[in-house]
């Protein structure tokens, strides 16, 4: 893609009430644009980077043998009256149609799924195993957050992946629900945080007792965890008893304190959802059974923005190679004919090579305009040709995340950007 051909331009600074630094650094890179507090629209830069984050959840949902659908937005309130929270979720968008007729805009889609399968099944032999039946959507969520301040962390219109699990046995479940703790895991690493990301020990909600949330640790996350760094676990504040840290064998005194944010849950959801709506099934011996059921979410919008804050610095946004918009960013300095010629044969070479590059071929902007362009960006190889680099034998190349770049040649180049895609 040629820079000159964008229509967003970067920013020197934001609106004075964007307070946080996921959604400054992302505006003033022209990757999303705020409508609202709490609500973005995705520039071509930021929907290249979602769509990525897009692409690795749905690669390992389909993996463990997710069925993806795309559910409706709109839900009746009857659904909700059943399980009960049309009064009990504070907030849920209701919406009132010109004839009179309420229906929710969707938050979670239990209150769709459940009876959308009901018509499908009724039987033991319509439950598989191993793997157990499991659908999930990748979609726009809608919540009425009345504290929409920190950027993509607390939006009131997000992109989840949203998965459902089937079950007629406990055991079922409780082998499923294990396996996708890993699943979360590998996620969490392959976008570029498994390293600051741990599965947590919290509360159930109105659930179960118990749920695993995965917190992202950050000084500028809500939650407060307690994290035990032998075991690779940590505990949310709201569950720090006698009682867990026995069950999980944990010491209190080696707890660290951590402000982290929450990147990923699932729960447990036992009968909650398939007994109002009676989803249920008959074993071998004709006896009926209500289905038990497991949820297990992924904020995308959430997710992306917290890639921002916890890679990023005082110049930009840092991306890992996985999700970055670009693999390359191809800065042409200068207006000598000749470098020219050579940034437009290394373009093309590139592209034929199959490799994702930004080439800035924009005329009248100073090499110091493109620098602190591309540190913002933060696409993770910048490649500059220049006289400079040109009476040197190449370009000049310069991870993101280092502070030295070097010459290398342009068959270098390629062998670098090979190694890089298949590691």
């Amino acid at each position: 893609m040629r820079q000159s051909k964008f229509f967003t331009k970067t920013r020197k600074e934001v609106s004075a009430d964007e307070v946080s630094r996921n959604a400054e650094l992302l505006i003033r890179a022209g990757f999303v644009h705020k409508e609202m507090a709490g609500v973005y629209s995705y520039l071509p830069l930021g929907l290249r980077v979602l769509r990525k984050i897009e692409n690795i959840i749905r690669e390992e949902m389909d993996n463990v043998g997710g069925q993806e659908v795309l559910l409706s937005s709109f839900q009746p309130k009857e659904n909700w009256e059943k399980t009960g929270r049309w009064e009990s979720m504070d907030d849920l968008y209701k919406v009132v149609d010109s004839s009179g007729r309420e229906v929710a805009l969707g938050p979670t889609h239990e209150e769709i799924v459940v009876p959308i399968l009901k018509n499908y099944v009724s039987s033991h032999k319509d439950f598989p195993s191993n793997p157990p039946l499991s659908i999930y959507q990748i979609q726009n969520k809608f919540r009425m957050e009345l504290r929409a301040k920190s950027g993509m962390l607390r939006g009131r219109e997000f992109l989840m992946k949203d998965m459902y699990s089937f079950h007629t046995s406990k055991k079922d479940f409780e082998e499923f629900y294990t396996k996708m703790q890993g699943v979360y895991k590998t996620i969490f690493s392959r976008v570029g945080i498994g390293h600051l990301t741990y599965m947590t020990f919290a509360s159930g909600g109105t659930f179960s007792k118990y749920s695993h949330e995965f917190q992202t640790i950050s000084s500028v996350g809500e939650d407060t965890i307690y994290v035990d760094e032998a075991s690779n676990l940590a505990l949310n504040k709201e569950v720090l008893n006698d009682e867990v840290l026995s069950q999980l064998n944990l010491k209190k005194e080696k707890l660290v304190e951590q402000k982290s944010i929450e990147v990923g849950n699932i729960f447990d959801l036992k009968t909650k959802y398939s007994k109002p709506f009676d989803l249920s099934f008959t074993d071998s011996e004709g006896e009926k059974h209500i289905v038990l059921m497991g949820c297990y979410g992924i904020g995308l919008s959430r997710l992306l923005g917290t890639v921002v804050e916890v890679l990023s610095d005082d110049k930009g946004i840092i991306w890992p190679e996985s999700i970055a918009p670009y693999a390359i960013h191809l800065l042409l300095l200068g207006e000598d004919e000749n470098v020219k010629k050579e940034a437009e044969k290394i373009y093309e070479t590139l592209k034929k090579s199959g490799i994702e590059v930004l080439f800035d071929d924009r005329g009248g902007v100073t090499a110091g305009e493109k620098f602190a362009d591309s540190d913002l960006f933060g696409i993770p190889l910048r490649v500059v040709v220049s006289v400079r680099s040109i009476k040197e034998g190449g370009v000049e190349i310069k991870k993101r995340n280092e502070e030295k770049g070097k010459v290398v040649s342009l068959d270098d180049l390629l062998k670098i950007c090979s190694k890089n895609s298949t590691n």
